[in-house]
C-alpha cells in the first residue's frame, strides 16, 4: 500500500504560511516505473479504465490497496491533492545511485486535473522531505525530461532550506493577441507596466508586470474568462508581478485556472522564469513574496546570471515538514 502523504509547507516566510504540498514516498523501483507502466510519462485521465485492469479497493488518501511494492496508478495520484487538501502532490521514488554514488530520485507532479512536467515548489517540498531525517540532502533528481541537482540544509526554527538548479528557461515575446485577452480577464484597463514575456520550463506562462504591489493586491480575475484566454494562447497561466525594488525584492501572484489552480500560493518555477528574464551579466539575487492574498504568506529566492547557454537560475525556499497525514475515509 502506498504510504500516507506527508504535508510539507513549501516556501514559507520565516515560519509562517507556505504552500501546502502533499509528498508521497513511493516504493523504490529499478527505473521509477509507475504501477501503470508509465515510466514517468503522463497518461490521459481514462487510460487506467482503457487498460482493462480490475477495479482496486480504495486505500488511504485514494491510493489503491494492492501489493506493497506496487505504486499507485495515475488516476489515484490525481486524487491525492483533493484528499490531502492541497493544490499539488509530488511522488518521489528512489532510483539506483549515480556514478558518483550520490542518491538519485524520480519526481512526478500532479494536480487534481492531471500530471505536470515540472513543479518548482513541489521540487522544494520533495527535497525538504528527503532531508527531513538527517537535515541535509545532496543528490540528483529526475523529472519527465531532465536530470538536475538538489541540495538542502537545516534552517533556523527547525525548518529546512532547499534549492535546486532550474535548467534552461525559454523566453519569447507574447502573441500580439495576449494583451487583449488577458488584461480584461484580470480586470485591468490599458497596457501593463512594461512588456510581458512568455517563459517556459516545460509549459509556457505569461510574465506580466504590474505597476505596484498595491495594484497587484487588488487584482480580481474572472477565472472562467482567464482560463479561456490561457487555453487560447496555449499558456499554463499568468504570473503577475510588481518590482523588484533596488534590494531585489518583488511581489507576485500566479493565476493558473487552466490546470485547476485559480491562484497558486507559491509558484517557484514562474519565479525562476522571472529571474531568468531579469538576468544580466551581473549576478541577480531575487526575493519574491507570494500568497498574501490567500492568507498564506510565502517567499521564494532565486539567483541568476546570463551565460553562453542562456540564463542560469538556482531556485530556493524554506520548508516545514509535517507528520504523515492520517488516512481519510
Amino acid at each position: 500500500m502506498t504510504r500516507s502523504p506527508t504535508l510539507v509547507r513549501a516556501c514559507t516566510r520565516a515560519d509562517e504560511g507556505g504552500s501546502p504540498t502533499a509528498v508521497v514516498i513511493e516504493p523504490a523501483t529499478a527505473e521509477g516505473a509507475s504501477a501503470d507502466g508509465g515510466r514517468g510519462r503522463p497518461r490521459s485521465p481514462g487510460a487506467d479504465a482503457r487498460a482493462g485492469g480490475a477495479p482496486r479497493r480504495e486505500g488511504p488518501h485514494g491510493a489503491g490497496a494492492r501489493h506493497p511494492g506496487v505504486p499507485p496508478t495515475d488516476a489515484e495520484r490525481r486524487r491525492i491533492p483533493r484528499l490531502a487538501g492541497t493544490s499539488h502532490a509530488v511522488f518521489v521514488s528512489a532510483l539506483p545511485p549515480g556514478a558518483t554514488g550520490a542518491p538519485v530520485h524520480a519526481l512526478r507532479f500532479f494536480t487534481a486535473e492531471g500530471e505536470l512536467p515540472a513543479c518548482g515548489h513541489g521540487t522544494i517540498a520533495a527535497i525538504a522531505r528527503l532531508a527531513h531525517r538527517t537535515g541535509a540532502f545532496d543528490g540528483v533528481l529526475r523529472t519527465a525530461d531532465r536530470l538536475f541537482t538538489g541540495r538542502a540544509r537545516p534552517a533556523p526554527g527547525g525548518l529546512i532550506h532547499a534549492e535546486f538548479d532550474l535548467g534552461p528557461v525559454e523566453l519569447r515575446r507574447p502573441d500580439p493577441a495576449a494583451y487583449g485577452l488577458v488584461l480584461p480577464a484580470l480586470g485591468l484597463d490599458g497596457r501593463p507596466a512594461g512588456p510581458a514575456r512568455v517563459a517556459s520550463v516545460g509549459r509556457p506562462r505569461l510574465l506580466l508586470p504590474i505597476r505596484s504591489r498595491a495594484e497587484l493586491a487588488t487584482l480580481e480575475p474572472d477565472f472562467g474568462r482567464l482560463r479561456a484566454a490561457c487555453d487560447a494562447l496555449g499558456l499554463l497561466g499568468v504570473y503577475a508581478y510588481a518590482g523588484p525594488d533596488p534590494d531585489g525584492r518583488a511581489a507576485a501572484r500566479m493565476f493558473a485556472p487552466s490546470i485547476g489552480v485559480d491562484e497558486d500560493i507559491a509558484n517557484a518555477n514562474s519565479t525562476a522564469c522571472l529571474a531568468a528574464h531579469l538576468a544580466g551579466p551581473v549576478p541577480l539575487s531575487l526575493t519574491v513574496d507570494m500568497g498574501d492574498s490567500l492568507g498564506h504568506p510565502a517567499t521564494l529566492t532565486a539567483t541568476a546570471r546570463t551565460g553562453p547557454g542562456g540564463p542560469r537560475v538556482r531556485l530556493g525556499g524554506t520548508a516545514a515538514v509535517g507528520p504523515p497525514l492520517p488516512p481519510r475515509p
